[in-house]
């Protein structure tokens, strides 16, 4: 059996930056212990699969997927990135003829428009609610030591805790924070906690204007740090569209690959998250 296999960086415009997926176009379903060993052995944050729904269409001319993700180690419910790759190969590759791909996930319907360079994800909203620091203090004092924090919410949807930095600190106290994933496991375990946003307020004054920075921290999927999550944006673009009184955010995650995201709060309970993509691989699974 062979399988056709793309690694694309997301959410960026060059090669070996933003959030590298892989991603398998499937002529059809494999098993599930099958996806997990491809996306073990594919070593990224996540390995999309494509499948189509209606047997009698192609990945050209039919316009509604099913898309799964897998981390590493387990199958994931949302993933921003290895979305907006799996869109990027249908549109540039596969050269699908529609103007909108819709992709059937664990999350519901996510539709993803082509707009000359960028890709548009129509992805749910989910908003955090406030949380008591104290319930926390482990995992807080393991991601960010002695540094000083403003507020801890957590988006109990996607079991996501966000912690941001006072704005006291400066970006350069979020982009050289060592954090150590085992340590970070091992301070929570209740199960309330998969995954772990550091964000701070940006600088809009500054070109290119960013609303506010992040990095993303993920041990318990297999991840040690997500180089730029649009899952997390999901909750980010919640908190900071409050905080802020703006519906429109750019955003920069500053991992040590970094990437850049376009955000439109909207009305309905969705956020529309925007962003480039660059193919960087196209190979054989051989099996």
């Amino acid at each position: 059996m062979e399988i056709s296999v793309f690694t694309v960086d997301a959410f960026t415009n060059l090669p070996f930056k933003g959030n590298p997926a892989a991603v398998c176009p499937l002529l059809h379903e494999l098993s599930d212990d099958l996806y997990q060993k491809i996306a073990t052995e594919m070593n990224l944050a996540e390995t999309a699969f494509i499948t189509k729904i209606n047997p009698s269409d192609n990945f050209t001319t039919g316009s509604r997927f099913r898309l799964r993700w897998f981390s590493p180690t387990n199958e994931v419910n949302l993933c921003g990135h290895a979305t907006l790759a799996s869109a990027a190969v249908l549109f540039q590759y596969k050269q699908n003829e529609n103007s909108v791909l819709v992709f059937e996930t664990r999350s519901g319907d996510l539709a993803v428009t082509q707009q000359g360079e960028r890709y548009i994800m129509d992805f749910p909203l989910n908003p955090p609610a406030q949380e008591d620091p104290n319930e926390f203090k482990d995992i807080i004092k393991a991601a960010v030591g002695n540094h000083p924090i403003q507020d801890v919410y957590l988006s109990s949807n996607t079991n996501k805790l966000m912690v941001r930095l006072a704005d006291s600190c400066d970006r350069s106290v979020l982009t050289s924070l060592k954090v150590d994933p085992a340590a970070l496991q091992s301070s929570e375990r209740s199960g309330r906690v998969k995954g772990l946003i550091l964000t701070m307020i940006g600088s809009p004054d500054c070109q290119p204007g960013y609303d506010f920075y992040s990095r993303y921290f993920s041990p318990w999927n297999g991840i040690p740090e997500d180089p730029v999550t649009g899952s997390a944006h999901t909750v980010l673009g919640s908190y900071w569209s409050k905080k802020l009184g703006k519906k429109n955010l750019l955003a920069y995650q500053c991992s040590r690959r970094g990437g850049e995201l376009e955000l439109e709060v909207r009305d309905d309970g969705r956020i529309n998250i925007a962003g480039q993509a660059v193919f960087v691989l196209q190979g054989t699974i051989t099996l």
